[in-house]
């Protein structure tokens, strides 16, 4: 995100350059959904993911207790709609009639949300998560590498005890941690060290007052923010949730005339406009950027997930967040809080955690928008471009569909000039890592890197380091990171 402050001091919060920018070259416009006014017989109808989703929130309320979940074909580009087998009530030739595709399931909703509770009472074992998968019509288990082998036991036992086909569990080799970054670095100084996070999304807040979202667990770990690691603060959390209900934090500008754009700086001068809120669709394609990994883009796997992060502040506690949304999305250290969003700009989620990186994988856990929106009673921004001149600033309508495999970054962002403006389509072409993107909106990012796409190469200030959370000391550095061990810690 970018955001321009009143009256002439810029924002110097740059995102980082993009690393896998091969997530920004199929970022472009959907095709308008196939609506052809079909009959109850004909095929399911093509829909763009977004439809799919308002379609399933429609075909939810239709459909009652016969409704087991829904998720969104993208081959096809088809809404699949699962309905509890042996219900074959005029409802379900309706859900045909409006375009989707239904099918016939065992496991009901409320069997699968009495499984997560089973698994809440009886298995909260930090470096454990679970998410209803509508596409295999049960439970998704994953426990990280952290987890014991007395400690996989207690789970696959407790998986076992729900019954036949009602869960799968599986082994991470990476670890789950909460991640801090997303579009443009936010810095804050707490006990210990320097905190890193990322700003999610510009909003107005109840009062009016311009604000933007970022991850609950970075709200609670410092109050005041700053643009850059040593500036001075510029914004200060109002509220933050962490753990419990959520991962999410709302947090306003101290200047009342901060002019906070609705759009995510993509890097490259390039920016996407968000023109909404959306609830995340299984199936769906996401894109998320993080001023440490860059753009990266993958799948809605899992809904309503909880994860049981290990506790910063005790070693034998858990912090278990609930109904968050499941990807395949990489992320690293230095990516909380940051930006989740579909190609045709509806924000969906937040960075909160997960495991691996951007060389291994792994899943990636998110706070839905929509909820936190709900929560905090702000709304999405007025979308402005959010452009103008200054150091760095490359405002303007771009088309990002330039190949760009050399010198991907963001140019040189040196100063405070905000270096985004203008709408644009992030469907450049990149295939260098991002090189050296030390002071994160500060210092040059004009080195593309040497074609690693592993990760972000050296980024002294990235908030890896030591990932035990806030006060954890220095967090420079995203380094290399082990990804066959470690423990479900918040990265902040």
């Amino acid at each position: 995100m970018s955001h321009k402050r009143i009256p002439k001091r810029k924002a110097a919060i740059a995102a980082g350059s993009v690393v896998a920018l091969g997530a920004a070259a199929i970022l472009l416009p959907n095709a308008n959904a196939s609506q052809d006014g079909s009959s109850a017989g004909a095929a399911p109808k093509t829909l763009k993911a977004t439809d799919a989703s308002d379609l399933a929130a429609q075909l939810q309320n239709l459909l009652g207790q016969a409704f087991a979940g829904s998720y969104y074909d993208s081959a096809a580009q088809q809404l699949v709609v699962n309905v509890v087998s042996g219900d074959n009530s005029k409802v379900v030739v309706e859900a045909k009639k409006a375009g989707a595709k239904v099918r016939e399931v065992k496991n009901s909703l409320a069997a699968l949300k009495s499984g997560a509770q089973t698994l809440k009472a009886k298995a909260t074992i930090p470096g454990t998560a679970w998410a209803m998968d509508p596409k295999t019509n049960k439970l998704a288990v994953t426990a990280d590498s952290t987890v014991s082998a007395t400690e996989w036991n207690r789970l696959t036992s407790t998986v076992k005890s729900l019954g036949a086909d009602m869960a799968t569990v599986k082994r991470s080799s990476g670890t789950f941690k909460t991640l801090v970054s997303g579009g443009d670095a936010i810095f804050a100084q707490a006990q210990g060290g320097t905190v890193r996070c990322s700003l999610g999304f510009n909003v107005k807040a109840s009062d009016g007052s311009p604000a933007f979202l970022t991850a609950g667990h970075c709200g609670v770990a410092a109050k005041q923010w700053s643009d850059s690691e040593t500036g001075q603060p510029i914004a200060t959390v109002d509220q933050a949730t962490f753990p419990g209900a959520g991962d999410f934090s709302l947090v306003k500008y101290d200047d009342p005339n901060t002019q906070a754009a609705s759009e995510v700086n993509v890097g490259n001068g390039q920016t996407v406009q968000i023109t909404g809120a959306a609830d995340a669709t299984v199936g769906e394609q996401v894109f998320r950027m993080g001023s440490t990994t860059g753009l990266h883009n993958g799948q809605v796997t899992g809904l309503d997930a909880t994860v049981n992060f290990q506790s910063e502040t005790d070693p034998n506690g858990v912090d278990t967040v609930t109904g968050l949304i499941q990807t395949n999305v990489c992320a690293e250290a230095g990516d909380s809080g940051g930006s989740l969003f579909t190609q045709d700009g509806s924000a969906v989620g937040m960075t909160s955690g997960g495991s691996g990186d951007c060389t291994a994988g792994g899943e990636t856990f998110f706070q839905p928008v929509t909820t936190a929106l709900q929560a905090t009673g702000a709304t999405l921004g007025d979308g402005g471009a959010g452009a103008g001149a200054g150091a760095g600033d490359q405002g303007g309508s771009a088309d990002p569909s330039a190949s760009a495999s050399d010198g991907a970054g963001a140019g040189d962002q040196a100063g405070g000039g905000d270096a985004v403006g203008g709408s644009a389509d992030p469907s450049a072409s990149a295939t260098d890592g991002t090189g050296d993107q030390s002071g994160a909106g500060a210092g040059d990012q004009s080195g593309a890197g040497a074609g690693d796409q592993s990760g972000v190469g050296d980024q002294p200030g990235a908030g890896a380091g030591d990932q035990s959370g806030a006060g954890a000391g220095d967090q420079s550095g995203t380094g290399a990171q082990d990804n066959g061990s470690g423990s479900l810690t918040q990265t902040h």
